[in-house]
């Protein structure tokens, strides 16, 4: 029984495998002193080049792969090796830091697809197995690593952390070890099909503890299809903010359901009657217990989708239909810094820039004086300066008046899925 058990197990292996692939990537990164003597050392503007290594698999004959899009993120160059050793270069078609999932294409006919199954169709206990390509540059051979576990749990949502790429919600846990560089590598089933895409371990030591999460198949390939299309993902907006509790409270795991904090004007939300301080027990028939569940019910919809809730309203339930739309066009109140131009992160902001945070002051444009001395780039968000966290562009203003005859600012800023620092006296 147990040699029949191996069996199937390398049977399902083998089925996936040929279409697995390396996905290497050099980027090159902004060399920040970090102390007077670096100050004195490194030139400024000095960048160094920086490689990484992930896994990818495909998923069309004429070379689509899917990845990890904190693979892929601000990379200059990608290359990808295929199991026969072949190396080839591949174009970056799109990438989604919400769901952390990026789409490559290299040019080829032919190639190896991995077959596709179902995350639906999983159950806690069932055999997974995590495919991909840890620690490749140390090995000999372009073959994958398998590795084999079991399914630990469905539909896990996982509280965001500051280093956290993307929204991860409705995972797959798995037990099956996920290294470093397997990274946007398959998880399989017994039958030898795709259900996920490995994404991240919770882990104190850096490497595999049994604690492994991968994306659901269904939402990956939903992902992959819009960026391949439009190389962007859209996403149905209906104009309602919920109100995030403090996860240091130990409460938000036990909310009845999410309260409403603010409506958009004109929005599909206040069309159909929502008003700040609903509480909203269930969307799209799932039962909301905290705010996860409700990024896990925008995360999948779509313009034109409709979504049913139900709100409580004075002790009273009311069932309510929204119709989601096109994410409107962000407009926001520039702030003005000495030719660096500022605004708000909000929530439509977020959404249209396709920003990793949700919070701080978005760098709209930034004079040469501001690049060269602090290394800020259109695009970054200032998430905060000292001790000083940043949740409007406004503020960014005032506490660089305060500071700047005070003391040295360091900046923190993020980039892509990167957060950095710098440190400035005065102002440019």
């Amino acid at each position: 029984m147990g040699a029949s058990r191996h069996s199937a197990l390398a049977a399902a292996a083998a089925r996936v495998a040929p279409a697995v692939v390396s996905v290497n990537v050099v980027r090159r990164e902004r060399q920040m002193p970090r102390d007077l003597y670096e100050q004195m050392m490194i030139p400024r503007g000095f960048e160094r080049r920086v490689e990484g290594l992930g896994t990818g698999f495909i998923v069309s004959a004429d070379g689509l792969i899917i990845t990890n899009q904190h693979v892929t993120g601000g990379a200059d160059s990608i290359v990808v090796t295929l199991r026969d050793g072949r190396d080839l270069p591949a174009r970056l078609l799109g990438e989604d830091g919400q769901t952390d999932i990026a789409v490559l294409k290299v040019d080829g006919v032919g190639l190896p697809v991995a077959p596709l199954g179902r995350s639906l169709a999983l159950a806690a206990g069932d055999w997974a197995i995590a495919i991909g390509n840890p620690y490749g540059y140390l090995l000999g051979n372009s073959e994958p690593t398998v590795t084999a576990g079991v399914v630990s749990a469905l539909g896990r949502d996982i509280l965001p952390s500051q280093d956290q790429t993307g929204m991860y919600v409705d995972m797959i846990q798995t037990d099956a070890a996920i290294n470093p560089g397997n990274s946007g590598g398959p998880l399989v089933n017994a039958d030898g099909e795709v259900v996920g895409v490995n994404a991240f371990i919770l882990s104190q030591t850096g490497g595999s503890v049994g604690l492994g999460f991968a994306i659901p198949i269904e939402r990956a390939m939903r992902v992959a299809q819009d960026l391949r299309r439009q190389g962007r993902v859209r996403r149905g907006w209906v104009g309602v903010e919920i109100a995030e509790p403090q996860p240091q409270s130990g409460t938000w795991r036990r909310q009845p359901g999410v309260v409403v904090r603010r409506v958009a004007p004109g929005g599909p939300g206040a069309a159909a009657g929502v008003k700040p301080g609903d509480l909203i027990s269930r969307a799209a028939g799932q039962v909301l217990r905290n705010f996860l569940g409700w990024e896990r019910v925008m995360l999948d919809l779509g313009p034109g989708d409709t979504l049913p809730l139900i709100i409580q309203r004075g002790g009273v339930d009311r069932d309510v239909s929204l119709r989601a739309t096109d994410v409107p066009s962000a407009s926001a109140e520039l702030v003005n810094l000495q030719d660096l131009q500022l605004i708000t992160v909000t929530p439509d902001i977020q959404a249209e820039r396709r920003l990793a945070t949700s919070r701080g002051a978005l760098v709209v444009a930034a004079g040469t004086g501001w690049q060269r001395t602090l290394g800020v780039q259109a695009g970054d968000v200032i998430l905060q300066i000292n001790t000083y966290t940043i949740a409007r562009a406004e503020q960014v203003q005032q506490v660089v008046a305060y500071l700047q005859v005070r003391a040295a600012m360091r900046f923190y800023f993020a980039r892509g899925d990167q957060v950095i620092y710098a440190d400035l006296w005065g102002t440019p």
